[in-house]
């Protein structure tokens, strides 16, 4: 792995990225190919739209593919509820802020590909959990978000297992 760029992930993200990578391997590519090769016995490939559509959606999974078994092997799998210094912010912590308005929010600090700000899951390389990142509760954080300088309170630092869900390949 270089030591440029890491791909933190807690168990449950990397749960969801294997659960993906053997669902386009063992399902999706094989019942693809299946498609192809029925479109490319029926004769003339240059107006057979199963054949085109099929093999542009083959290369799009093998790129998914490339992508997940290359992110899965750079993993490093952090599981939060193993965090010793559980008074401080590190990844996989999820810290109540209060802001200058008094209002509180939870954030959980996760990897990459597992971020999703409606569920208040900030990736670890965000300016937000950037500024996060060692305070202990009592701490003023001080970032810059798209509206400017801001500063947030932490209320509460704690490690709990998240909710991620499982691959949904219809999602």
């Amino acid at each position: 792995m270089s030591t440029e760029q890491r791909y933190y992930m807690t168990p449950g993200g990397h749960a969801r990225l294997r659960d993906e990578l053997e669902y386009l391997v063992k399902t999706e590519r094989p019942r693809i190919v299946e498609v192809v090769s029925w479109a490319a016995s029926n004769g003339d490939r240059s107006e057979n739209g199963d054949y085109l559509y099929g093999k542009k959606r083959l290369r799009e999974i093998d790129r998914r593919i490339r992508f997940l078994m290359k992110r899965l092997e750079e993993a490093e799998v952090v599981d939060p509820a193993a965090q010793e210094h559980r008074e401080q912010v590190f990844f996989g912590a999820t810290v109540v802020v209060c802001d200058e308005a008094g209002l509180e929010a939870t954030y959980s600090i996760v990897g990459i590909d597992e971020a999703d700000p409606g569920k208040g899951w900030i990736s670890w390389v965000s300016p937000l959990a950037r500024a996060l990142i060692k305070q202990r509760a009592g701490d003023v954080a001080r970032f810059n978000s798209p509206q400017g300088a801001r500063e947030l309170e932490i209320i509460e630092v704690a490690y709990v297992a998240l909710d991620v869900p499982g691959f949904d390949p219809d999602a």
